[in-house]
């Protein structure tokens, strides 16, 4: 099938739930991304930071782009002027930078907090003990153009059914908690984004409000040039 008609499978299934569909072109010729955009597309997902200036300058003004893949501190300024959602904040650090070039740019950037929810070492994330101990820190407080709307998590690849919903039942567990601790009066505060191409039904099932989907929609890879931060 074309991309469209896979965004249109996608988008008919998500209809009856609350769940966004982020679709990630990552490594995806311009030419793609306009097909998908053509079919109604405007939230994409991007994991490098070259890749996803680049395209932002070849690609119409009113996409919503994401950066979903991990972020070093010395990439942030070159997304701060356009970027619509950061969702993998995860340390301090990262975040204090964002806020620093976000205010350069007069404006605030929206994050998610990657959580590490995986039973394996090669994901990144917060510890749930760490993203409290972050939230409850002077620093934090003091961030002025960062908005933290909610959480994000990647499950362990070539797990079980139950293992993976486990996984995403926990991170849901953990966003109420700090959802009822920290943000009780924030209505921006409402995103859980998990589940990817192998297993956003299971996501979708525990709660997630968005959901990360690439080659399914898109099929194989293009780009090859691009390098891995």
């Amino acid at each position: 099938m074309s991309i469209a008609d896979n965004l249109l499978e996608y988008k008919k299934e998500l209809d009856s739930t609350q769940t966004e569909l982020i679709a990630v072109s990552k490594y995806q010729e311009p030419a793609a991304i306009m097909e998908a955009y053509n079919a109604g597309q405007r939230v994409f997902g991007e994991n490098i930071v070259q890749e996803l200036a680049d395209k932002e300058a070849q690609l119409p003004k009113d996409i919503e782009w994401h950066l979903i893949g991990h972020l070093q501190t010395n990439k942030v300024k070159y997304i701060a002027p356009f970027v619509k959602l950061i969702q993998s904040v995860d340390s301090l650090k990262l975040l204090t930078e964002i806020n620093k070039q976000a205010a350069k740019n007069k404006r605030v950037i929206d994050c998610l907090l990657q959580i590490y929810i995986a039973d394996e070492d090669t994901k990144f994330g917060l510890g749930f003990d760490e993203a409290i101990e972050l939230l409850r820190s002077d620093e934090f407080t003091a961030l002025k153009n960062v908005r933290i709307v909610g959480l994000m998590g990647i499950a362990s690849n070539n797990a079980s059914e139950k293992q993976t919903l486990d996984e995403f039942t926990e991170l849901k567990v953990l966003f109420d908690g700090i959802k009822v601790s920290f943000f009780r009066k924030d209505d921006y505060f409402k995103e859980i984004s998990m589940g990817m191409s192998g297993d956003y039904k299971l996501a979708i099932e525990a709660g997630s409000t968005m959901v990360r989907v690439g080659s399914s929609i898109f099929g194989k890879r293009k780009i090859k040039h691009y390098k891995t931060e």
